[in-house]
């Protein structure tokens, strides 16, 4: 049995189109969700979340007057805050810790609350105008301690 010139090109369209719609499926999955709790005027957070967006997330961004509630709700230890929270996956993510120390923590999910990374410091990313003067720390950290340690160096 022989198979038509156009039933091979049938049977290809097929084919072709089966595989397309699996890549998209695929790809639709993978972006990961996230909630970022800013200042209002704050420019520096408004690069980070297109930042993630290039990286693969979906940020939903909410502005606030406020952030201290958030923070201390979120677990944020003092003295470690960073400007702004981010929510991920059942994580805190509080500060402009680099898109991979965040797919680090996502896929090692640890045991922890979050991580943050203090400041605005300078070559993070959002904050990428200077070139970073020394690395940027992430630490970790569990909710109701005052105890951090180093999660990442990027």
């Amino acid at each position: 049995m022989t198979i038509s010139n156009t039933n091979k090109i049938i049977i290809l369209s097929i084919t072709l189109l089966i595989t397309g719609l699996l890549s998209f499926t695929s790809k639709a999955e993978s972006v990961i969700k996230a909630t970022m709790y800013k200042p209002l005027q704050c420019g520096c957070c408004d690069d980070y979340a297109a930042y993630l967006e290039k990286n693969g997330f979906e940020v939903e961004i909410k502005s606030m007057r406020s952030l201290a509630q958030t923070k201390r709700t979120a677990g944020v230890p003092q003295g470690y805050e960073g400007c702004h929270t981010l929510f991920v996956d059942n994580y805190v993510v509080d500060g402009l810790v680099p898109v991979n120390t965040i797919n680090k923590l996502l896929n090692e999910r640890p045991e922890i609350t979050g991580i943050t990374l203090p400041g605005m410091p300078w070559g993070a990313p959002g904050m990428d105008s200077r070139p970073k003067s020394a690395p940027l720390i992430s630490y970790g950290f569990q909710k109701g301690s005052s105890d951090t340690f180093v999660y990442a160096k990027d």
